[in-house]
């Protein structure tokens, strides 16, 4: 049992933070990952990395699906979208993923990208299989053309729904790239001791977590501290039963790092403290998964 690393989320983040935010976050070349989207901090957040970046060349994970009213425009002026798609706020279609890749460059000074995500697709209109299957061919042209190293989905409730599955990403991204040895490398996914379906499943060796694990696919818990939320749901004495050693906040956080299968936990960290507090934290050794079912059984029972 190993613990995951830790990634710079910039969700959360306040726009001034962000430049120093990904400094601290390439502190440590071993595990330094950010990652981003280009709706985040309302289209801000790709071009306020960029600078970061630009020192320090840590791998970077973005994503494709969602629109912000400026990109929606530019992407209409530039034909990668309908006016139609551009008013649903959400597109997958092969057109704009590719526009949106290129944007993604663009704004983060990159000219090839490590990882891009199809963003939510439980919110694509029509089928979503279809949905997918289309960006996921676009997405394996981008890595064709040398513009990206993998791909994956991040989403916030399709497990939950049902609506997505890990077989059907492998089965569809094997449709997509015509082979079995497709390039969908990745998942993203919420992971906290109070979203815990995927977590409690993983501990069973079951679930989304397990499955992409057991085909090799990195895994990236978002909201490991439930938007903020959990050090005020959880107590001392909780904390105590994680890890007497560390405060509530860290104890939270090597739970979701302790979860088997997840490789990387996503924090948005403004503060250098909070940022050494939660480095601190993810070298502790694993907590036990008979230690973890107990905290999990209190928090988030059936």
């Amino acid at each position: 049992m190993t613990v995951a690393s830790l990634g710079l989320g910039t969700y959360r983040l306040r726009p001034p933070a962000v430049h120093e935010a990904a400094c601290r976050a390439a502190e440590d070349p071993k595990t330094a990952w950010v990652d981003t989207a280009p709706n985040y901090l309302e289209g801000r957040a790709q071009s306020l990395l960029a600078p970061a970046l630009a020192r320090h060349p840590v791998p970077v994970s973005t994503k494709v699906g969602f629109l912000t009213k400026s990109a929606a425009t530019a992407a209409v002026a530039d034909r990668a979208l309908s006016a139609a798609e551009a008013a649903s706020g959400h597109c997958l279609t092969a057109p704009y993923v590719h526009w949106q890749c290129a944007q993604n460059r663009t704004e983060l000074g990159r000219d090839r990208l490590n990882v891009v995500f199809v963003h939510n697709p439980e919110r694509t209109t029509g089928d979503p299989d279809d949905a997918l299957r289309t960006a996921f061919t676009a997405l394996e042209e981008q890595v064709e053309a040398g513009a990206l190293d993998a791909y994956g989905v991040a989403t916030w409730d399709g497990f939950e729904t049902g609506m997505l599955t890990v077989p059907k990403l492998d089965r569809v991204a094997a449709e997509a790239a015509g082979t079995a040895q497709h390039h969908l490398r990745a998942l993203q996914l919420p992971v906290s001791l109070v979203t815990a379906t995927a977590f409690a499943q993983a501990l069973d060796g079951e679930g989304p977590v397990a499955q992409a694990a057991g085909r090799g696919w990195q895994v990236y818990a978002s909201a490991p501290l439930f938007g903020g939320k959990l050090s005020d749901l959880a107590t001392r004495e909780l904390a105590d039963l994680l890890r007497p050693d560390l405060d509530v906040t860290q104890a939270c956080l090597l739970a979701v790092a302790s979860c088997p299968g997840v490789t990387r936990v996503l924090l948005s960290a403004s503060s250098p403290a909070h940022w050494a507090e939660a480095r601190a934290a993810l070298r502790e050794p694993p907590i036990p998964a008979t230690t973890l079912r107990k905290v999990l059984d209190v928090l988030a029972p059936d």
